[in-house]
Order: structure tokens, then sequence, then C-alpha cells
């Protein structure tokens, strides 16, 4: 099904907009807000729902992995990079974050022009985690129940692998973190 995705991971100061607060432990308005709980998403997503400008929520997991390929089946969205050589020109992770999340849209955009689908922060998805089914699907949704939600991405904490397009992980939905953030989805009309 159709839908749009942010060309940008949500940002510390559009959180404050909707939310009047800023949970971030680094505070600086451009870079993406961190600390983020799914739950905490969920809350974000319904005030700004109810501010009538669109229908948002979070990406499903294959909504994510899709937009962050790009149509490629690499690695990375760039290309392979097996010696991960590239990397700091798309992504802030371990080796060149300085352990702090930065202003979003810096790095280079994969080829629809979306920023920092890999690094940064890991971001929040609407799926419960769980084994993939083996199963050809279509447009996907996760299984209905589950323990902890998937993040996608990798952060300015992680290794090269752990921001492979491919790379998927999990926490709980009460639980936030310097490294969990999110990007929003908006329904097509």
């Amino acid at each position: 099904e159709p839908y749009y995705v942010g060309v940008y991971e949500v940002t510390q100061e559009q959180w404050d907009a909707v939310m009047g607060t800023n949970p971030s432990g680094s505070v600086a308005s451009g870079n993406p807000v961190e600390k983020v709980s799914w739950n905490d998403c969920q809350d974000f997503i319904t005030e700004l729902n109810r501010k009538g400008i669109g229908t948002f929520r979070l990406p499903t997991e294959a909504e994510w992995e899709y937009a962050c390929r790009a149509e490629t089946q690499t690695r990375y969205f760039y290309g392979d990079d097996p010696d991960c050589l590239d990397i700091g020109d798309y992504a802030w992770y371990m080796d060149n974050s300085e352990g702090a999340t930065h202003t979003v849209g810096q790095k280079e955009s994969n080829a629809w022009g979306l920023y920092d689908m890999n690094g940064n922060v890991w971001e929040w998805c609407s799926d419960w985690y769980d084994y993939y089914n083996s199963a050809s699907q279509v447009d996907p949704t996760g299984p209905s129940t589950g323990t902890g939600r998937v993040i996608r991405g990798g952060g300015c904490f992680s290794n090269p692998q752990q921001c492979r397009s491919a790379r998927r992980s999990d926490f709980l939905p009460t639980d936030s973190d310097s490294v969990l953030g999110f990007r929003l989805v908006r329904t097509a009309p």
C-alpha cells in the first residue's frame, strides 16, 4: 500500500512543538529526539493526529526496510562496503559520532532522498519482534503479540554491522534510551 515516510528522523524541535517537552538527554533542536519509548511515540502520534494535518504512525518493519534500501539488495543502501570504508559518509555511528547524536540530514541520503536511515538513533517500528515468517508476504505487519517492539537502523553507538539495512533488534515498548528515536509514516490519501 502507498505511504509517505519522513525524510528525517523526528527532531527534538518537532517533539517539543507537539508535546511541549523534550525528553532527550543531549538537547539540540535539530538532532533526533531520543530517550523516547515506543509508548511515548504512540502518545506523540496521537497528539500529532489531533492537529488534523494528516494521519501519522510508525512504519511497519517491512515499510522501514523498503524505505531504507531504496530498491537495493546490498548490505547498506549505498553498497556492500565489506570493509566499512564508506559508512562514515552515510551514517553517524560509533567511529565518527563522538558518542552523541547529530543534526539530522548532515550525511548523504539514500537514492530516495531519505537521511539517517542508518545510524544516529535506532528507529522504532510498529511491529512486535519475532522471527520472520518464511512464507511469501505482501506488506507484512509482523506478529499480533509479543514482548519487544522492533527497532531498526543502528545508532551513534553502533558498530558498522549494526547499521546494515537488514539489521534488526528490539526493546520493550516501555524502554527509553539515548539510542532510541523514530521516523514517521503518513498514510497516503
